[in-house]
């Protein structure tokens, strides 16, 4: 797995902080995370002057990779939603029994003393058979069925299997081998695949379009987000600060913490672990590192906005929200945004807005 960049979790920040995460502003001149009479956190109340002198920010030159679609991946892709798309009523094969090296699709339950056990059910599982994926007997048991057919297979678990629970014991796997896989020989059916159901696609031709354009709209979207931190980065490397705010880096802090906690979480891993595998720290070091970082990042482009009139209003702001409320279904901007500030939203539109005035206004020279 790549490495993240700052860059990376400067988007998952904002999301982050557009879903409660981080400290709110309170409106009256106090904020949540510090209390009563301290300066507020939100970019369009502070005197950014004082704390970053702007260095040049217009004609910014980088140089940045194209971005293009891989052969190989397109090939691989074109592939993947051939044999993904492929059940027993198109394309799969019905009409002989199971050999040995046919991938099958199955659907399969294990039961001990006739009581199904975890990890035992799934439905829709391709399994080639003679690869020893699962325990003896099991492929070996579904040579010679027939496609439709629903076979109880009597086995038992290796002594020394991993789960004490199933070691060694008696089991019954009821199985129905749905459907064959036809052979991934690069040979494709302009029958099959006009019934898989996608848009505009009823041929190999086509097929082959639908995946270059998915392809490609990813390498643009890439080569967008390339530009867009290599402008970044110039921005920045041509900045003074004299302070930032502790109040601020507190607030990114504690939005970041939640952040990679939850992303954590959801690998099964603590924060330390996550930050140690992307940033080569414990989170305490990256968070100290990173929240000053996306800080004084946030005061530039504060300062931009001040200087060139990009600074979002409060109807424009409101219009914003009206069009994601729209677009997204809800009723009012109040339930859209939910325990949401306004003014997270507004940081989060000044962001975009002022970036693309930097990449709009600089020099871009592609490799």
């Amino acid at each position: 797995m790549k490495k993240k960049t700052l860059g990376f979790l400067a988007a998952v920040l904002s999301m982050c902080m557009l879903a409660g995460c981080g400290a709110k502003d309170t409106g009256d001149g106090t904020d949540a995370a510090t209390g009563a009479g301290a300066e507020s956190t939100a970019l369009k109340d502070m005197d950014v002057d004082k704390y970053v002198t702007l260095g040049e920010y217009k004609g910014l030159e980088v140089s940045v990779d194209t971005v293009e679609v891989d052969e190989d991946e397109w090939d691989s892709l074109v592939n993947n939603v051939y044999y993904e798309n492929i059940t027993a009523e198109n394309g799969g094969i019905m009409d002989r029994a199971v050999e040995t090296g046919d991938t099958v699709n199955i659907d399969y339950e294990g039961k001990k003393d006739d009581v199904a056990f975890d990890g035992g059910t799934a439905q829709g599982y391709d399994l080639t058979i003679g690869s020893g994926s699962f325990i003896a007997g099991f492929e070996d048991g579904l040579i010679g069925v027939m496609p439709g057919e629903t076979v109880d297979l009597n086995l038992t678990f290796p002594e020394n299997y991993g789960n004490s629970d199933l070691a060694g014991q008696a089991v019954v796997f009821t199985v129905t081998v749905n459907y064959i896989q036809p052979a991934q020989d690069g040979e494709f059916s302009d029958e099959v695949i006009s019934n898989f159901g996608i848009d505009g696609v009823t041929n190999e031709e086509e097929l082959r379009q639908y995946a270059y354009d998915y392809l490609n709209e990813n390498a643009q979207q890439n080569y967008e987000t390339n530009v867009q931190q290599a402008v970044m980065d110039a921005f920045m490397a041509n900045n003074t600060f004299t302070s930032v705010p502790e109040a601020l880096v507190q607030k990114y802090s504690d939005a970041a913490e939640s952040s990679i906690t939850s992303m954590a979480s959801a690998y099964g891993v603590d924060g330390d672990t996550f930050t140690q595998y992307y940033y080569g720290q414990d989170l305490a070091s990256f968070l100290a590192t990173y929240s000053e970082e996306a800080a004084k990042q946030d005061i530039a482009l504060q300062a931009v906005a001040n200087k060139e009139n990009l600074n979002i209003s409060d109807e424009e702001l409101d219009q914003m929200l009206q069009d994601r409320t729209t677009a997204a279904d809800y009723d009012t901007i109040e339930e859209y945004i939910g325990e949401t500030s306004k003014e997270d939203y507004r940081e989060y539109f000044l962001y975009d807005k002022v970036t693309d005035y930097l990449v709009e206004n600089a020099k871009i020279t592609n490799n």
